[in-house]
Order: structure tokens, then C-alpha cells, then sequence
């Protein structure tokens, strides 16, 4: 069964988010931060800046963040984008900002851009980038509004969950699902157990009767 490592001198791992999804997500690979501390950056995007270099600093950013607060820590860091073109979509906090952003997903294809970041204890940073096409199929004004009444929009990168009932928009994907959630799974495996920090053990023989 999968397990993070339980050896007591090894530095505390640290989740640089509170988003409950991604903690959701490392529990599915076997890994329980000692510590969630999410970080306080500013996420808006600097002039000109491609949803892609948004994404990569701001995994970046929140990490080394944290990394300054818990020295001699391992501290993963995650940041998800959600782009048409080059046009980076909000995390939607008013029913008008979803409203524009499903109005602009409606019938067309996006890309979700999933940033990761390891700082190590003594200060080094691994980086990944992940990029997930999705196409939504064209939404109706009654489907629209019957999201915009669920609420599960709110503070969702593009406006919308793929786990939820956005589900039902999605036409097709090509990549990783679990990045459109919030972490790219395979990736962020990789990248831990490049490390040492996520390693397989056999399952524990049945006790005989």
C-alpha cells in the first residue's frame, strides 16, 4: 500500500495550499502533509503574462513562500489557470464573473494549466508544468443558470468543477483529469518519488487463523 515515509528524523512535509481538494488528491497517492499552511500571494497576473508562466510562478511562488516560513522542510506548491487563448478566467467569486466565464467555455475548447513546485530543505525547487485541453459543449441559458444557482462555482478557477456537476459540460478531455481537479497526480508522483518522498510497499501478509 502506498505510504509517505514515517521514519521521525526526516523534515516535516508541508502542503502550501488549503485547498481541500489537493489535499484530497495526495491522499490518493498515500501522502498526509504533517502541515497545511496555505500561502498568502498575490495570484493576479502581471501585464502580458501567459496563463502558462502564471501558473509556474505562482506553484512556484506559494511554495518558496511557505518554504521562508517552515526552514528545512519539504513544501509542495500547486497553482491551476484556466485559459482560453491567452486570456487567463478568474477564480469566479460574483455570479457575474461566472456567468462571463461559462459564457466563454460554452462550445469552445480551454486549456487548464497546472503548476507544481517542491521546495527542498535546503532550498532547492523542482517545477512541473501540466496542460489539460478540455472542450465543453454548448451550454443552453437554463444550464447556465442552474449552475450559477448551485453555487459550485464559487472561488473555482474558470468557474467551474470538473467533479461536480460540471462534469456534465465536458465534451472531451486530452491529459490529466486530476490536474483539472487541482493536482496533476502523475506528475507530482514523479516528482515526490524523485525524492524519496513517495515510496510502494507490498501489502501486509493476512494474519493466519
Amino acid at each position: 500500500m502506498p505510504a509517505r515515509p514515517d521514519d521521525v528524523s526526516r523534515p516535516t512535509f508541508v502542503l502550501a495550499s488549503a485547498s481541500p481538494r489537493r489535499l484530497d488528491l495526495l491522499a490518493q497517492i498515500g501522502i498526509t502533509p504533517d502541515k497545511v499552511a496555505p500561502a498568502d500571494i498575490d495570484e493576479r497576473p502581471l501585464k502580458r503574462e501567459l496563463p502558462r508562466h502564471l501558473a509556474r510562478r505562482l506553484a512556484v511562488g506559494k511554495a518558496c513562500a511557505i518554504a521562508e516560513r517552515f526552514a528545512g522542510s519539504w513544501v509542495l506548491g500547486a497553482d491551476t489557470v484556466v485559459a482560453c487563448g491567452r486570456r487567463t478566467l478568474p477564480k469566479a467569486s460574483t455570479e457575474s464573473e461566472a456567468y462571463q466565464c461559462l459564457r466563454r467555455l460554452s462550445g469552445r475548447r480551454h486549456r487548464v494549466y497546472g503548476g507544481v513546485a517542491l521546495v527542498d530543505p535546503e532550498g532547492g525547487v523542482t517545477d512541473r508544468l501540466v496542460i489539460t485541453s478540455v472542450a465543453f459543449k454548448r451550454l443552453s441559458s437554463e444550464e447556465m443558470a442552474g449552475y450559477l444557482a448551485s453555487r459550485e462555482w464559487e472561488d473555482k478557477a474558470g468557474a467551474y468543477a470538473i467533479q461536480g456537476l460540471a462534469a456534465a459540460f465536458v465534451r472531451s478531455l486530452i491529459g490529466s483529469y486530476s490536474n483539472v481537479v487541482g493536482l496533476p497526480l502523475f506528475e507530482t508522483a514523479s516528482v515526490l518519488k524523485s525524492r524519496n518522498l513517495l515510496r510502494w510497499h507490498p501489502p501486509e501478509p493476512a494474519d493466519a487463523p
